[in-house]
């Protein structure tokens, strides 16, 4: 699988941005839509207590999609005790097996790197007053 190039859309989130595996057989013009697709759903998923979606706040830490375009995802939260811990990686994998062309998706909790606020895009940083 090759990683995603430096000109994707993601590419704006420097070295927090999740690391995007593509399949190396997928044309380049489909992993470019698919990527984009996968970035738009993915800012859909908001925490509910953090006025700021999910792929802003760097809780996606990896997106993996296979030859049959089967997604894998790694993400993590801002607090291992967060109180949507069970269904936020439900409501990512809803979100991303909506995107036309993905057969599926699955979302794995992990917490390793542990989530900081350095994984926050400038957008996030913005919408939360942190500078």
């Amino acid at each position: 699988m090759s990683q995603a190039s430096a000109s994707d859309p993601s590419a704006e989130y420097g070295a927090n941005r999740p690391e995007m595996d593509l399949p190396a057989a997928m044309a380049p013009e489909e992993l470019e839509r698919l990527t984009e697709d996968l970035i738009v759903a993915l800012k859909t998923v908001f925490d509910p207590e953090i006025p700021v979606d999910v792929y802003e706040l760097g809780l996606i830490y990896r997106v993996d999609v296979d030859d049959s375009r089967f997604v894998t995802i790694d993400m993590t939260l801002t607090a291992p005790g967060c109180p949507v811990a069970g269904e936020m990686p439900t409501w990512v994998e809803n979100a991303v097996t909506a995107v036309p062309g993905v057969s599926g998706a699955k979302v794995n909790m992990v917490f390793d790197p542990p989530w900081d606020q350095s994984r926050m895009s400038e957008e996030a940083k913005i919408a939360l007053d942190m500078w």
